[in-house]
């Protein structure tokens, strides 16, 4: 596993864990063997801290007591204990493997000074620079520094005022808790806007199938319209020629129909005339 990066936290230097098997001793393991293993075992325990990082401070109960001066109380041995407990219990440390050994770094329980809170916000500015985060809108890197900035506060206020420290923490998770609501809310309409998306593309195609297969069907009325038209006119010319015919020949049965009678009347008229 590569080593965690560089951050805003402040971190104590790493401790090699060194992970012992338990041996059985056997009847035939001879002085000579188990002064071997008591030595290797003493050079293990001295290479718990990192050789390339300066050494941890014991706590006072650990150091052995000494011959002359007096030393510290055992209440402040307990409250750095119990401050530096809380620390890992807000921030937890960090572990990674490296050479197939166990490194663990713990938050550091030094109290900061006003220099220190100005090195912080250089030291923000600068990452903020080098890694080119967005001033404006969403952006993971830059959301990542501020992140580990307020973690260093909350590291600086819980030395000084654990009280202040477990109420800035429960600031903290409020603020992640929005954060990830957001990201639930914002994946989800993105969700229902690709399958919003989708039932419109489907809808889409859907509508121009259903587009051309009414102007297939318009295309057809119309062929029927024209038919029907043409059998109109057809039926009307058909009929305006049997309507002038039927007219022709009614006009010439009329005017037979006078002749006739002229012809009547005039035979009549003769026969009546003579007599008188």
């Amino acid at each position: 596993m590569i080593p965690p990066p560089d951050s805003l936290l402040r971190y104590s230097p790493p401790v090699l864990v060194h992970r012992r098997r338990t041996e059985k001793r056997s009847p035939g393991v001879s002085g000579t063997a188990r002064a071997a293993r008591s030595s290797r075992s003493a050079r293990a325990d001295r290479a718990l801290l990192s050789p390339q990082a300066p050494r941890l401070q014991a706590s006072p109960s650990a150091l052995p007591i000494p011959a002359g001066p007096v030393p510290p109380p055992r209440a402040a041995a307990e409250a750095g204990k119990q401050t530096q407990e809380l620390l890992n219990a807000i921030l937890p440390p960090r572990e990674w493997v490296e050479d197939k050994t166990l490194w663990v770094q713990e938050v550091s329980s030094t109290p900061s000074t006003r220099l220190d809170v100005v090195h912080l916000q250089e030291q923000l500015d600068l990452r903020l620079q080098q890694r080119q985060a967005r001033e404006t809108g969403i952006c993971p890197v830059r959301r990542e520094l501020y992140s580990q900035c307020f973690d260093e506060l909350i590291r600086e206020v819980t030395i000084n005022c654990a009280e202040r420290g477990l109420l800035l923490l429960r600031v903290r998770d409020e603020i992640q808790m929005t954060i990830a609501a957001y990201q639930t809310l914002y994946k989800s309409s993105v969700a229902f806007g690709a399958r919003k998306a989708l039932q419109a593309e489907h809808g889409k195609s859907n509508m121009i199938k259903r587009i051309a297969e009414l102007e297939e069907e318009k295309r057809e009325l119309e062929a029927q319209v024209s038919d029907q038209k043409a059998k109109c006119e057809a039926i009307e010319k058909r009929e305006y020629e049997r309507r002038q015919i039927e007219e022709k020949k009614h006009t010439e049965e009329v005017q037979f129909l006078k002749r006739t009678n002229q012809q009547l009347k005039a035979q009549l008229e003769s026969i009546i005339a003579p007599n008188k």
